[in-house]
């Protein structure tokens, strides 16, 4: 567990040195070998842009394809690779999803606002290329962990994004004030006006403006009291604003331990990912046992969980969710819970 005690306002401890562990010594060097073991599953490298970093690997799902997932990696902004985070992918590719783990360029080399940009334009050639695979109109769940998780937010924020399926936000940082404050500001190089500018957190519309897809905002129990705030913050902005949204805090888990547990099988992480890309929107801010009811979006996701329906209550990890009512009278089945 992580030192409860220290005061927020030490933002070094908070972001920085409050989320390191022992284990990620060994654990990172086994998310490397885990990784080089499954590149030959994948087309790797892909280009989507002139710069270096600008390419994507793209791994084809098994069987015939239901989704896209489109993930970016951690690093702060600036460090770290795709190619540490390719042991993600069979865990959804057996799931019948495409996966693509995106690059990006990094600060100080470019602003963030530029690696924004390069994200944009990265989401927009997986599109493509998925396209010309067999791929063409599936949902496209946009996903990212730590900076990756800022960056997945900040997709599904923009205007000119395609429609999304759903977003998942994986121990992400959505107000970057606290930031300037750290070491990690000698590469981001934020002053207080872009720290507000890349802040999602203070941008998200109304629904009666723009509706935005299903989130899935997720941090580890174990990470620093200011990433669970974050997340909470990041949810409870999504939720008011009108869009559906779930906290999913896993217990036992740190900053990137929480991977483990979005590639576990069955776990209630890896299935909320799997209900977003169906079209399980969850639409219940206050997640009552039957307030929260889920839209069916398309008949082969009816048609793929009306045979189990035990397995789509789970759907979010704590059976929380039904069906909505047209859905369950278009399967003749009943909610166990509240019997509707």
């Amino acid at each position: 567990m992580t030192d409860t005690a220290a005061p927020m306002q030490d933002a070094q401890f908070q972001y920085v040195t409050g989320q390191g562990r022992p284990g990620f010594a060994t654990l990172l060097p086994d998310f490397e070998a885990r990784s080089a073991a499954v590149a030959s599953a994948g087309v790797l490298d892909i280009r989507y842009g002139e710069a270096a970093r600008e390419t994507f690997d793209f791994f084809p799902a098994t069987g015939t394809a239901r989704g896209l997932l489109v993930y970016f990696h951690a690093g702060y902004w600036q460090s770290r690779d795709k190619s540490l985070f390719r042991f993600i992918a069979p865990a959804f590719t057996a799931r019948g999803l495409q996966v693509a783990l995106v690059n990006y360029p990094l600060c100080p080399h470019v602003s963030l606002g530029h690696l924004l940009d390069a994200a944009r334009r990265g989401l927009a050639a997986v599109r493509v290329h998925a396209a010309a695979h067999g791929a063409a109109d599936l949902p496209v769940l946009v996903a990212g962990h730590s900076a990756g998780g800022h960056i997945a937010v900040e997709l599904a924020l923009l205007e000119s994004t395609a429609p999304l399926a759903g977003v998942l936000a994986l121990s992400g940082v959505y107000d970057l004030a606290p930031l300037r404050g750290t070491t990690l500001n000698a590469n981001l190089g934020l002053d207080a006006s872009t720290a507000q500018r890349y802040s999602p957190l203070h941008r998200v519309p109304t629904q009666a403006t723009r509706a935005l897809p299903p989130a899935v905002f997720a941090v580890g129990g174990d990470e620093t009291p200011a990433f669970l705030q974050q997340n909470q913050q990041m949810a409870h902005a999504w939720q008011q604003a009108g869009h559906p949204a779930q906290v999913d805090v896993v217990p036992g888990t740190d900053h990137f331990t929480v991977l483990e547990e979005l590639v576990r099988t069955g776990s209630p992480l890896q299935r909320r990912v799997v209900a977003l890309v169906d079209g399980l929107a969850i639409t219940d801010a206050r997640f009552s046992r039957c307030g929260a009811v889920t839209a069916i979006s398309s008949d082969a996701a009816l048609r793929r969980i009306a045979g189990d329906v035990d397995w789509m209550r789970q759907a979010l990890g704590d059976g929380s969710t039904m069906l909505s009512a047209e859905a369950m009278r278009a399967a003749s089945l009943r909610c166990s819970f509240c019997k509707a």
